[in-house]
């Protein structure tokens, strides 16, 4: 049985990854860090939990020791538009972690699972069905950091034995927390505008197209992977995953199929949208379906009606 750390575990993902690999090896198998504690008490309170700084190695390490840790899912950074509004910080947190928790790893023995994303590539690589090998000149810190991230995971494994897996994600959309300072955060805040307004201003332009996966995949993904027989995987870390491209129109355009009314408008942030025009318009993911078995479940309009269901019905219980 897994014996499993989270860093960053009260996070967009880390918060419903925590509660799905709790429910799959047992609650005390799973430890949750993040560097504060004022959120999402369940989390907190539903198993082992420490206050860290994913820096601080020496922490790091006393907690792996202390729970017989194997695999840590190494989760805590700065997402592209708040590490764009402050570079040395997002260099200092994504970077500076990651190599804290590896070297933890090596000195410990663990497995690594670290997400990599869609914004490590830039505007020279090839913007349609982009292969999982291909150029990565991004323009934004976010990205740069995701490179030297995979890089850093790669000579992890290549130099001394660590179990280092990944994936890169796209934009990712939850119904359960909300966004934390991403580009593609305008996928999330619309389904929750249309329930409550009827009305969403997006801060990207109408007909920009970016990759996306409903939160569910994004946790299987993850899982998968860190699952698999290592002798299978040829690439190990940064595979590309992917399971829907849309624009803002075509999602607006699924919303009225359940909220006819509903409007969308357009106030453009300059730097969020100069970082979307230098992402892929979708990712070509056959290296993750061939070595592991990669396979989404969700598409746009299975998205938006589950989405839709799930925030009107917790819309209605708390109107209660």
């Amino acid at each position: 049985m897994k014996r499993i750390l989270l860093t960053g575990a009260l996070g967009q993902i880390g918060s419903e990854l925590t509660a799905a690999l709790r429910e799959r090896y047992g609650t005390g198998n799973v430890v949750a860090s993040d560097i504060r504690d004022d959120v999402n008490r369940e989390i907190i309170e539903s198993g082992p939990f420490h206050i860290l700084d994913c820096r601080d190695g020496g922490k790091t390490a006393e907690i792996v020791r202390a729970h017989g840790i194997d695999t840590i899912y190494h989760l805590a950074a700065l997402l592209s538009a708040t590490a764009e509004a402050h570079p040395q910080k997002g260099w200092d947190i994504n970077i500076n972690g990651l190599y804290s928790v590896l070297e933890v790893a090596r000195e410990n023995n663990c497995a690594v699972f670290t997400p990599s994303s869609i914004g490590s590539f830039g505007p020279t690589t090839l913007k349609d069905y982009t292969p999982q090998d291909s150029i990565q000149r991004p323009t934004s810190m976010y990205g740069v950091t995701k490179v030297a991230g995979e890089l850093l995971c790669d000579y992890y494994h290549h130099k001394f034995g660590v179990d280092t897996r990944g994936v890169r994600y796209p934009g990712l959309i939850s119904n359960k927390t909300p966004p934390g300072g991403g580009t593609t955060d305008y996928a999330v805040d619309i389904y929750y505008a249309a329930v409550e307004k009827g009305r969403y201003t997006c801060f990207l332009k109408s007909d920009t197209y970016l990759d996306m996966m409903y939160m569910p995949d994004a946790l299987k993904a993850a899982i998968d992977i860190m699952e698999q027989d290592p002798e299978k995987l040829r690439h190990r870390n940064a595979f590309n995953v992917t399971a829907m491209s849309f624009c803002p129109e075509d999602q607006a355009a699924y919303i009225r199929k359940y909220i006819p009314g509903f409007e969308i408008s357009y106030n453009v942030d300059p730097i969020r949208q100069a970082i979307a025009n230098s992402w892929p318009n979708n990712m070509e993911d056959y290296a993750a379906r061939v070595e592991w078995g990669w396979s989404p479940e969700y598409d746009l309009e299975m998205m938006t009606r589950d989405m839709l269901e799930t925030l009107q019905q917790r819309r209605g219980k708390e109107g209660k």
